[in-house]
C-alpha cells in the first residue's frame, strides 16, 4: 500500500504545484521538483525509491509520444540537417568532456567517469517539451530544441551500453562494433516505430468508436516500446518515430469528436506522468545522498562541475553551428542571441535518470560497482540543477534575446488564416446557392455567420478586436450545411499551412476551433 500512497500523494502534490505555477506564470517541471526537494527534507518523509523498470516502461513511452506528436513534419524537415549534427555530434563531445572533467574533478574511475558522461550528453525530451510549452519560440527555434532532444536517444544510449560494459567487465570494446550497434538501435527502433504507426494507422481509419479509439492510443507508444526493446533495438527511438507519424496525420485519422476525446484524455495522462516524475525526481535526491561514502560529501561541487561542463560545451559547439547556418541564409552580422538560447534550452530530465538506474550494482565478476551511487547522485544533482537553474530563468532569457515571436505576430498570422477560413467557406456556399440546393433562408444564416467571421477577422487585423462567438442551430438542414462548411475550411487550412503560409502552431489551434464547433453541431 505504501506505493499507492506514495503515488496518490505525489498527484496531489503536483495538482496544488501546477495550479501555482500557472498562477505565477512559472515553468510547472521547475517547481514540482523544487516542492518535492522540499517534501523529502521535511521531518518523518520516508525514502523513496525509484524503479528504473517503472520510469522507463511505464512513465517514458506516453510522455515521449505525447512530444513527438507536437513535431511537424515540414518544419522538421527544414531542420533536420543541424539536428543530425547535434544528435551524433554533440552528445559524442558531451560525453568525452563530462568524462574527461569528471575524471579529474571526482574520486570517479576513468570508467565510471565515462558512464556518466554517456547518461547525461543528451538533452531530454521530456523536460523540454514540458518548459517549452509556453514560449514563444520561432518554429525553427521550437523545432530544432525538440527534435534534438527526441532524436539524439540513439547515440547516447550506445555510449551508455559501451560505457557500462567497459565499467562492469574491464574490457575493451571495438568502436567498430559500437557504430554497428548504433545502426541497428536507430535503424532497428525506426523501421519498428514506422510499421507500428502503419498498423495503427489501419486500424484507426477503420473504426469511429471512441473508446476502442482512446485505448488504441494509450496502447500505442507502449507497443512500439516493447517490440523495439524485445528485438534489441532503441525503444525511445521506435516511440519517437511512431509519434512524429501518427501526429502529422492524426487529422486524417479520425473525426472532431474523437479528436476532442483524445486531446484530452492525452492531456490529463500526461499531466499526472509529468507531476509525478518531476516530483520524484526532487523526492529521491536526499536518500540517494545519504546512501554516499564519506569521501563523496563533496558531491555539490561535483555536480556544479559536471553541469557548467555540460553548458559550456553545448555553448561552444552551437556557436559555429549557428553561425554556418545563417551565414548560409545570408546574415552577415553574426547573431549570438540564438545559440545563447538554444544552450539555455538543454536541460536534463527524465531520460538520463532512467539510464543511471538502470546502472547494475555489481561487475561481471560479482564484485559492487563501487561508483554506482556517487553516478546516480551526481546525475540526479545535475537534472536538479538544470531543471531549476534554466528551467526558471528560460522564459527571462528567451525574452531578453529578443528572438521570441510577440503575440501580435500569431494573432496576425491567426487572423489572416481566419479570413483566408471563411472565405472559401463562403465561396463554397455561394456554389450551393447557385445549384439551388438549399432554402434559401438556411443559405443567408450562414451567410451571415461567415460574413461576421470574416468581418471580425480583418478587424484582429487592423486592431485587436475579439474573437466572434460561432453562431449555433437546431436545424437539421443547417447543421448538415455548416459541417459541410467545416470541411471546406479544414481543407483551406491544410492548404495555407503545406504552402507555408502558417506555422503548424496556428494550424493546430485553428483545427483544434473547427472540431469544437463540429462536435457541438452533433450535440445540438
Amino acid at each position: 500500500m505504501r506505493g499507492v500512497d506514495t503515488v496518490l500523494a505525489l498527484v496531489i502534490l503536483a495538482t496544488v504545484v501546477a495550479t501555482f505555477a500557472r498562477r505565477w506564470r512559472i515553468p510547472a517541471p521547475s517547481l514540482l521538483v523544487v516542492a518535492g526537494l522540499t517534501v523529502a527534507l521535511l521531518p518523518g518523509t520516508p525514502e523513496v525509491e525509484i524503479s528504473p523498470e517503472i520510469i522507463g516502461l511505464v512513465v517514458l513511452p506516453p510522455l515521449l509520444y505525447a512530444s513527438a506528436e507536437e513535431l511537424s513534419w515540414r518544419e522538421l524537415r527544414a531542420v533536420w540537417k543541424p539536428v543530425g549534427i547535434l544528435a551524433i555530434g554533440l552528445v559524442l563531445a558531451s560525453a568525452a568532456a563530462v568524462g574527461w572533467v569528471a575524471s579529474l574533478v571526482t574520486p570517479l574511475s576513468w570508467q565510471m567517469a565515462f558512464v556518466l558522461g554517456a547518461i547525461l550528453a543528451s538533452t531530454d525530451p521530456v523536460a523540454v517539451t514540458a518548459l517549452g510549452r509556453r514560449l514563444a519560440l520561432p518554429p525553427k527555434v521550437q523545432m530544432l530544441v525538440q527534435a534534438e532532444s527526441l532524436f539524439n536517444d540513439a547515440t547516447s544510449l550506445v555510449l551508455y551500453r559501451v560505457a557500462v560494459s567497459v565499467a562492469v567487465a574491464t574490457t575493451a570494446v571495438g568502436w567498430g562494433s559500437a557504430g554497428s550497434e548504433f545502426v541497428v538501435l536507430a535503424g532497428g527502433g525506426t523501421l519498428i516505430g514506422a510499421a507500428v504507426a502503419g498498423v495503427v494507422a489501419l486500424i484507426r481509419r477503420r473504426t469511429e468508436d471512441p473508446v476502442l479509439e482512446t485505448v488504441i492510443a494509450l496502447v500505442t507508444p507502449y507497443a512500439a516500446y516493447v517490440l523495439a526493446e524485445a528485438a534489441h533495438t532503441s525503444g525511445v527511438t521506435s516511440v519517437v518515430v511512431a509519434g512524429v507519424v501518427l501526429g502529422g496525420r492524426g487529422d486524417r485519422l479520425t473525426n472532431a469528436r474523437i479528436r476532442l476525446q483524445l486531446h484530452a484524455v492525452y492531456g490529463t495522462v500526461v499531466f499526472l506522468l509529468e507531476s509525478v516524475v518531476f516530483s520524484l525526481i526532487g523526492l529521491a535526491l536526499p536518500a540517494q545522498v545519504q546512501a554516499l561514502d564519506d569521501g563523496d560529501r563533496a558531491w555539490p561541487l561535483y555536480a556544479i562541475a559536471v553541469a557548467g561542463t555540460l553548458i559550456a560545451v553545448r555553448l561552444l559547439w552551437l556557436a559555429p553551428l549557428s553561425a554556418v547556418v545563417q551565414r548560409k541564409g545570408g546574415i552577415q552580422r553574426m547573431n549570438w542571441r540564438v545559440p545563447l538560447v538554444l544552450t539555455w534550452a538543454g536541460t536534463r530530465g527524465v531520460v538520463p535518470l532512467a539510464a543511471a538506474l538502470s546502472i547494475p550494482e555489481t561487475t561481471k565478476a560479482g564484485a559492487a560497482l563501487a561508483d554506482r551511487p556517487l553516478v546516480l547522485v551526481l546525475t540526479t544533482s545535475v537534472v536538479v540543477v538544470t531543471l531549476v537553474v534554466q528551467g526558471f530563468t528560460l522564459a527571462p532569457v528567451v525574452r531578453r534575446s529578443g528572438i521570441a515571436l510577440e503575440p501580435d505576430h500569431t494573432e496576425r498570422e491567426e487572423a489572416s488564416a481566419r479570413c483566408h477560413l471563411a472565405d472559401a467557406g463562403i465561396r463554397r456556399l455561394d456554389e450551393l446557392s447557385d445549384l439551388e440546393a438549399v432554402p434559401d433562408v438556411v443559405v443567408e444564416r450562414l451567410r451571415r455567420g461567415l460574413t461576421a467571421r470574416l468581418d471580425d477577422a480583418r478587424d484582429r487585423l487592423a486592431d485587436d478586436g475579439t474573437t466572434a462567438a460561432p453562431a449555433g442551430s437546431a436545424d437539421l438542414v443547417y447543421r448538415r450545411l455548416r459541417r459541410d462548411l467545416i470541411t471546406v475550411e479544414a481543407l483551406e487550412l491544410q492548404r495555407l499551412y503545406d504552402e507555408h503560409a502558417i506555422s503548424d502552431t496556428t494550424r493546430r489551434r485553428l483545427q483544434r476551433s473547427l472540431d469544437l464547433e463540429e462536435a457541438r453541431l452533433a450535440d445540438a
